[in-house]
């Protein structure tokens, strides 16, 4: 190997090993260690938004499902979505390679984001075209307490970028957040396992002219509405 060629991919190792460091360890936890934006909350508690891992705000609380965890997995199987992988080295390679070469990975994994102490309970996902560069995706948590009752935010990942905050490789949502919410509600519809569906006001509207960010910086509004879905419950053991 020449010696500027092996000078080059030295330089190369150097800044991707300073991007990392910079990205993934020092921002973070200089986010973490400012004084964190409040996280909004309705009068009896509840938060309106989930939490970045760095106690900012994410995004909107969108959605409520009632049903077990049976009737979530099969309405969303019915519906084309997949379980998303959990965040590791390797799933984090796979997806990068998925957006390059614009290849299908159809349960790559969503980033994590905090809701009542803890990482999403569960998260969904369904591609829009060939690799996972845009795809609906949903986070679901259980509402301590209750046996069937799950909140989440659903949002569309328009683009692959860095975040605004971190400089961490991460997806964008599309900012129309209500346009997202409802599709997911059709979607589960459209296969026959929503069995009620209620929009209910839980927050002030987030105009358009005046948008809010989540953690990565992106803008987005809404109407202020959740959609709270009732979902049909499986008549036999679910398939594994």
């Amino acid at each position: 190997m020449k010696t500027p060629l092996r000078r080059a991919l030295a330089g190369l190792l150097l800044v991707t090993v300073a991007y990392v460091v910079v990205a993934y360890l020092i921002l973070p936890r200089d986010l973490r260690r400012d004084d964190a934006p409040i996280v909004p909350r309705l009068d009896d508690g509840m938060p309106i938004v989930t939490e970045t891992t760095y106690d900012a705000p994410g995004d909107p609380l969108n959605v409520e499902l009632v049903g077990s965890v049976d009737a979530i997995a099969d309405a969303f199987n019915a519906a084309g979505w997949s379980p998303a992988d959990s965040v590791t080295l390797r799933s984090s390679v796979r997806i990068a390679e998925a957006v390059i070469l614009r290849k299908p990975y159809g349960d790559a994994p969503v980033s994590p984001l905090m809701l009542f102490g803890r990482r999403q309970d569960l998260a969904f996902e369904r591609e829009f075209g060939p690799d996972p560069d845009r795809r609906q995706h949903v986070r679901l948590w259980k509402i301590l307490g209750s046996a069937s009752r799950w909140i989440g935010g659903a949002t569309f990942d328009a683009s692959v970028g860095l975040s605004r905050e971190t400089g961490q490789v991460t997806h964008h949502i599309a900012p129309d957040v209500d346009a997202e919410r409802d599709r997911l509600a059709r979607n589960l519809d459209s296969v026959g396992h929503v069995v009620q569906n209620e929009l209910v006001r839980v927050r002030p509207p987030v105009l358009q002219t005046d948008p809010a960010k989540n953690g990565g910086g992106d803008p987005y509004w809404t109407d202020g509405k959740r959609r709270v879905l009732t979902l049909r419950e499986p008549s036999g053991p679910s398939l594994p």
